[in-house]
């Protein structure tokens, strides 16, 4: 069956908004991190102090322009990020491109699923859609025993497998940002993107609900795009490939991405991967790490710390 194709004028305009605002599988994801743990490492997880993580803020300083205010005195971990965070977004207003990404500390992360949950209330996705899980599996002979537990969200890669499949173009690599992102007016939900990602990162919005009939939290506009879209039967994102953004409408207001901000354990750190002084970078630089299937050459933007 031959799809409508969008007009061009359409196509710019809707990429503009957005611009604006911005099993074997399992074991072939979590095998790399379980080899470079050292269980009397994963006993004696380090703390990130503030003096090693990042600079204080030198511009804008907080209260920034979106009125959030310090979580402490002496500058917490999370300050730092959203410090990162209002430098990345001065620079992208003076027309500079940055890389947000994520550094995952897998020796902080204590299977809790927290991420998954802040993600699924901000974003209001239905079942089966979830942007960020918890891979875990158990390592070890007993006694001696214990899980390893791994976030994923979408990688947002360097060199995406999922963007060129498209044959409608509903799906892109922002320049500015480097993030993967969606256009729900124009994807067919024909599901290559789904097929192509080799991390298992994209869904598919079948129109199911948590209860029946749907409560009026399933039913509330989600700010996802900064759009406000009610899912509604027959009306995007309803059959439409879904996935992880970064939460582009927390972050161009100034805050992290609710897995991000949610995370106890401080395991999950955001921020501009190309800024040697924020967060991301220094713990990138400063302890081991790895990615998910590196010799795919697909250079995911989302780094795990072992």
């Amino acid at each position: 069956m031959n799809q409508p194709q969008t007009a061009p004028a359409a196509l710019e305009t809707r990429r503009r908004m957005l611009g604006k605002f911005a099993s074997a599988v399992f074991a072939g994801l979590m095998a790399p991190a379980i080899m470079q743990l050292d269980e009397a490492e994963v006993a004696q997880a380090a703390e990130v102090s503030a003096a090693d993580t990042a600079e204080p803020p030198v511009d804008p300083p907080a209260p920034n322009d979106a009125g959030i205010e310090p979580i402490s005195g002496e500058a917490s971990v999370v300050d730092h990020m959203l410090a990162d965070l209002q430098r990345a977004l001065k620079k992208i207003s003076q027309g500079e491109k940055v890389r947000f990404g994520m550094a995952v500390d897998l020796k902080k992360c204590t299977g809790c699923r927290a991420c998954t949950i802040a993600c699924k209330a901000e974003n209001m996705t239905p079942p089966e859609v979830s942007y960020n899980v918890v891979l875990e599996q158990e390592v070890g002979t007993y006694p001696n025993v214990r899980r390893v537990f791994m976030y994923k969200p979408c990688l947002h890669c360097e060199n995406p497998p999922c963007t060129p499949v498209c044959p409608v173009g509903a799906t892109w690599k922002r320049e500015q940002d480097g993030i993967v992102v969606i256009d729900y007016d124009i994807c067919i939900g024909c599901r290559y993107c789904l097929t192509a990602c080799p991390y298992g990162s994209r869904f598919i919005d079948l129109g199911k609900t948590f209860t029946d009939p749907a409560q009026p939290y399933e039913t509330s506009a989600s700010p996802e795009y900064n759009e406000g879209r009610v899912r509604a039967e027959g009306g995007s994102p309803v059959g439409n490939a879904r996935k992880c953004h970064f939460c582009l409408h927390r972050i161009y207001r100034g805050m992290l991405p609710a897995c991000a901000e949610t995370c106890i354990g401080r395991a999950i750190h955001f921020g501009d991967l190309d800024d040697p002084d924020s967060v991301v970078s220094k713990l990138i630089a400063s302890r081991s790490h790895m990615r998910l299937k590196e010799e795919l050459g697909t250079e995911p933007s989302v780094y795990y710390l072992v």
